[in-house]
């Protein structure tokens, strides 16, 4: 019988502990953890992403600071802000939504975030970090992602994970966390991508599919073996409504477990950020 990841309930437990974590580290220090959110111009998802995480923060115990810039906001201006930030104790995570409008470059932006405040751990010292296997911090959708897999008992050591993308967001750092020693890696990674060869017959080889490329429904039953594991992390927009990279109800009975979309991955980017944000506050503190 298929496990039906619940990316939402999963949610909602790892919320109530962190929750109790916040209001633990306040009482102890008298500081409560604050997450700057930065957006710019007026992107119809952004605009919901960042009201999500708004809302989140307060759930949870936490500050948060949301500034709002137009649309023709320069690279200099949207600098100085982060530098204002960086420099700001009182805020503990910085986070500038994307997409950004064209004259401004996304790296220079995320470049200049301090590592100590990025809890979208895009900086390249923090990736860096991943990669050595000592993370200052995780980046959230791929930690969600670790983390239904331990939640769920699923078995990583030894298993065959296959990423199908190759994201700086997701597939590059979901394979760098995989391999790493420990709960929930220890894997053999292969990472996929449109320039691999036959990629039904890599796919196949999956204990673990990781899917995120944002083709609505690519993946299709034939693509994956009988077991396996799939994660979906694709949300697509279609005349059908909300549909995940991987075709569901083709794929979902030759599966020991699989992420429904939605409520599967989605639920669980916003959580990890918040636990993130908890980490940078807590770490700020031990070097004060």
């Amino acid at each position: 019988m298929t496990t039906i990841l619940n990316g939402k309930e999963l949610s909602q437990t790892l919320r109530a502990e962190i929750a109790q974590q916040v209001a633990e580290f306040i009482q102890n220090t008298g500081v409560t953890p604050c997450l700057a959110a930065i957006l710019v111009g007026d992107d119809p998802a952004s605009q919901v992403y960042v009201r999500n995480k708004e809302k989140a923060c307060a759930a949870v115990g936490m500050k948060s600071q949301l500034f709002r810039l137009p649309a023709e906001t320069t690279e200099a201006e949207l600098l100085e802000l982060v530098a204002r930030l960086n420099a700001d104790d009182s805020v503990h995570g910085i986070l500038c939504q994307l997409p950004l409008p064209k004259q401004i470059s996304e790296k220079v932006i995320l470049d200049a975030v301090s590592p100590d405040k990025d809890v979208d751990a895009f900086h390249p010292a923090n990736v860096g970090l991943i990669l050595q296997g000592r993370p200052r911090f995780l980046p959230c959708t791929p930690f969600g992602i670790q983390e239904m897999l331990k939640r769920y008992e699923i078995e990583t050591a030894g298993k065959h994970v296959v990423v199908l993308g190759r994201s700086d967001i997701v597939g590059k750092p979901m394979a760098a966390m995989m391999v790493q020693r420990g709960l929930g890696a220890d894997s053999t990674v292969t990472v996929c991508h449109s320039r691999t060869k036959d990629l039904a017959a890599v796919t196949r080889l999956a204990d673990i599919l990781i899917v995120a490329i944002g083709k609505p429904k690519f993946v299709t039953a034939e693509m994956v073996k009988d077991g396996a594991v799939v994660v979906d992390v694709g949300i697509n927009r279609t005349d059908d409504g909300l549909v995940g990279d991987v075709d569901f109800d083709a794929v979902q009975g030759k599966t020991s477990a699989i992420t429904p979309v939605p409520g599967g991955v989605g639920p669980l980017t916003i959580t990890m950020l918040l636990g993130n944000t908890l980490k940078a506050a807590q770490d700020a503190v031990e070097k004060r």
